[in-house]
């Protein structure tokens, strides 16, 4: 089993800045490996949406909204994922979730299990 733990987000004015930051975590004795780690995000009425993700080799797909303001960055040595965001606007208001494709070694076997944090809430004001 892997945790997620988010921390940042908060309320900013438009065209402020907010930094997220995930840390993954394994229960004691887990074996596993992250492959996948970015961020989604959720809006009031709609449905959960792709942010930005990047691979164990440093290749990210923001989503065109984003691009050129947010910024996403690993640690994979403390299976940490960050997410800059800069030049904020209203409609990126919602809860942005960490999430974590995850490589796992138990009961002989390997599996591939998606992971989610809990969500952070951000709120950009007009």
């Amino acid at each position: 089993q892997v945790q997620l733990v988010e921390s940042g987000g908060g309320l900013v004015q438009a065209g402020g800045s907010l930094r997220l930051s995930c840390v993954a975590s394994g229960t004691s004795g887990s074996d596993f490996s992250i492959n996948v780690m970015g961020w989604y995000r959720q809006a009031p009425g709609k449905q959960r949406e792709l942010v930005v993700t990047m691979t164990t080799s440093g290749r990210s797909n923001p989503v065109d909204s984003v691009k050129g303001r947010f910024t996403i960055s690993r640690d994979y040595g403390n299976n940490t994922v960050t997410l800059q965001m800069n030049t904020l606007k209203p409609e990126d208001t919602a809860v942005y979730y960490c999430y974590a494709s995850v490589g796992e070694y138990y009961n002989g076997n390997h599996y591939l299990n998606d992971y989610w944090g809990q969500g952070t809430q951000v709120t950009v004001s007009a």
